[in-house]
């Protein structure tokens, strides 16, 4: 393991390299002693579960989960080029031609995770990493700490997100389509 490339409530995300095979890999820390309440556990348990059943170009891909006495690992892949946050405001404003590719991934990863009947509820450019290849970037959702499933079709009730990004439904905290409330 390397250097820490970011941190969030129950660890940090540090790089690592994949011993075998030598790939860039993204191990997210999870530190079960900062993992209290249940429903922190279920929240856990939930965004491996949803990284497990969704693949996709424009989705951060899940490699691995080890489970120590201490710590829940999440080995991911590994994107090097910053978030979309950071991009902005570095250029200030998109050419409309990047902004289209841009857009594009975003609704492909959003529509891959709809279709498994899952709603990311915390979409926001800080949520959404670069990778740089050849011919420019491509844009992948990440943190689905607050996602969940709407199966069959139900309504999510618990108002989540970030507020600035927020869709109007959530912040009068009532149900809502997840998928809609993504797309907002």
């Amino acid at each position: 393991m390397g250097q820490t490339l970011g941190a969030g409530t129950f660890g940090r995300v540090k790089a690592g390299t994949h011993i075998p095979t030598g790939e860039p890999v993204a191990i997210k820390i999870l530190e079960k002693a900062k993992i209290k309440e249940v429903a922190d556990a279920q929240r856990v348990a939930r965004e491996i579960k949803i990284l497990k059943r969704v693949r996709h170009p424009n989705i951060v891909q899940l490699y691995e989960v080890i489970d120590t006495p201490k710590q829940i690992l999440l080995v991911m892949e590994r994107l090097d080029s910053g978030e979309l946050f950071e991009y902005i405001c570095r250029h200030s404003r998109l050419r409309e031609d990047v902004a289209v590719r841009f857009m594009h991934d975003i609704v492909e990863g959003l529509s891959a995770l709809h279709r498994r009947e899952v709603a990311h509820r915390d979409l926001k450019p800080e949520n959404i990493l670069m990778d740089r290849r050849e011919g420019g970037y491509v844009l992948k959702l990440i943190d689905f700490g607050l996602s969940n499933c709407f199966d069959g079709g139900r309504l999510l009730k618990t108002a989540c997100g970030s507020p600035c990004y927020a869709a109007p439904e959530l912040l009068r905290h009532q149900p809502y389509r997840g998928e809609l409330a993504d797309v907002w």
